[in-house]
């Protein structure tokens, strides 16, 4: 499938730094780098004024197969990433049923390989008692088993969606000292969690949302997670840190790739939802903006940038979990939590780079090489000779404003619905093969090229 390619003349964002210049794949590997002449038998794309990106990678989302296959699948849920140049996604196991066993990750994996057009990977999900199947999924300590497409365990430590539940103590830590890999937590304490409900439900408004799931709440839960990694050596992540609370607390205490003195690895991402809104947009769209844990204040939002920008957050994820609007009309406190994000993210992040709150580079290392360094993602994250030919070819001059009416997810709508964004993808590539195409004066939405299943693969984690 994968072809012979030549980038001519795009502003390459490489491993040792940025230039214009040529980018040559074989066999849908990146072979040169530099002022190259056109060979036989080789597709040209001529690149004037494009950056040349490696394919983003979202290491969080929520694809809804199996069980809410309405709200979205792996097929449309790939589909929708590749349109906004995610080229490897990492996928949830809050299902109907849960991914809670070895058989259930496996039928994960096979229905990507026939149904996704981009790479793939699978947290499978704890409970108070499935040890054996984690064990048989990631390994036991000093024992880790590589399994192509199983990323790590998923613990939910505070109620979200679905019904995973582990805030125990005996069975988190049987979970931390009995298995191997990353284990990624959403950190929210649930005891908290239970009783500043009792004081807020009689509430219908949105602010009520972030009152009840509060930074303490958070934090509480940060902490725990943080302490048995350090006590077991265990590789944590945090998942979608929405505090300034948190952010603070952590400085110091994360690292990409080794261990912290403290024993462990501990890491932590961010979404764009948190890096753009605060509470007057949730004031202003509601329920559209009600996800776990909340969007919060203006004080948090100025907090999280300065701890992506300092290195205590490593990487940029979306928490892509689809409603349907007519589900979430239902108001607080009943509308569902979670919003669409894949075809989005790279776009919000790159306009927030053209507005001076970050670099190109910046973004490129957090949504690319950082996510593929702390899952150990083989040939990923990288423009560099010898690594995977996943790129994103963006327009970083033409602006766009996202409409509902364009999206790709099955729920047909979008958080950032009127923002002009720029960094619009305009191709995608997957292994050396081109996946989707837009052209901004015909079909702005965009066209994937390639049938489900036909690229592809399951993640390589070292």
């Amino acid at each position: 499938m994968a072809g012979e390619l030549l980038f001519k003349s795009a502003t390459i964002v490489a491993h040792n730094g940025t230039f214009i210049g040529d980018c040559r794949v074989k066999d849908g590997v990146i072979s040169e780098l530099g002022n190259l002449l056109p060979q036989d038998n080789e597709k040209v794309f001529d690149a004037t004024g494009l950056h040349l990106l490696p394919g983003a990678i979202d290491p969080q989302v929520h694809f809804r197969e199996p069980g809410k296959g309405d709200l979205e699948c792996i097929q449309t849920g790939s589909m929708a990433a590749a349109s906004g140049g995610i080229t490897s996604f990492l996928d949830m196991p809050n299902n109907i049923p849960a991914a809670i066993t070895l058989a259930s990750i496996q039928a994960k994996l096979d229905s990507a390989a026939k149904t996704s057009v981009i790479n793939y990977g699978f947290f499978i999900g704890a409970t108070s008692d499935n040890i054996e199947e984690l064990q048989k999924a990631v390994g036991k300590p000093s024992q880790p088993i590589h399994n192509p497409g199983i990323c790590g365990i998923k613990i939910f430590m505070g109620s979200s969606t679905g019904d995973l539940l582990v805030d125990e103590e005996e069975a988190l830590e049987m979970i931390f000292s009995e298995t191997e890999g990353v284990i990624a937590v959403h950190a929210e304490d649930e005891e908290r969690l239970v009783q500043r409900f009792e004081t807020l439900k009689h509430r219908t408004d949105m602010a009520a949302h972030a009152e009840w799931r509060d930074s303490e709440t958070a934090l509480l839960a940060t902490k725990r997670a943080v302490r048995l990694a350090r006590i077991y050596g265990r590789k944590l992540h945090i998942l979608h840190l929405t505090s300034g609370l948190e952010a603070d607390w952590l400085v110091g205490k994360t690292n990409l790739v080794q261990e912290t003195v403290d024993g462990g690895r501990v890491s932590t991402e961010v979404l764009p939802q948190h890096l753009t809104f605060d509470q007057q947009d949730v004031e202003k769209e509601g329920v559209r903006l009600k996800m776990n844990p909340p969007i919060r204040y203006s004080e948090d939002k100025d907090t999280l940038w300065k701890r992506l920008i300092d290195g205590t957050i490593q990487c940029i994820a979306t928490d892509h979990a689809p409603h349907l609007l007519s589900a979430k009309a239902a108001g607080w406190p009943g509308a569902p939590s979670g919003m669409p994000g894949v075809e989005t993210s790279l776009a919000v992040m790159l306009t927030h780079a053209k507005n001076g709150k970050c670099t190109i580079e910046d973004v490129v290392r957090w949504m690319s090489t950082n996510p593929a360094a702390i899952y150990g993602m083989r040939g990923k994250g990288k423009i560099e000779i010898g690594r995977d030919a996943d790129f994103a070819l963006v327009d970083m001059t033409s602006s766009m404003k996202v409409d509902d009416s364009r999206s790709w997810s099955k729920v047909g709508w979008n958080p950032f619905h009127g923002h002009d964004l720029v960094g619009w993808t305009v191709a995608t590539f997957v292994g050396g093969v081109q996946v989707f195409e837009r052209d901004f004066n015909e079909k702005m939405k965009g066209n994937i090229i390639v049938s489900p299943g036909q690229t592809g693969n399951p993640l390589k984690m070292a």
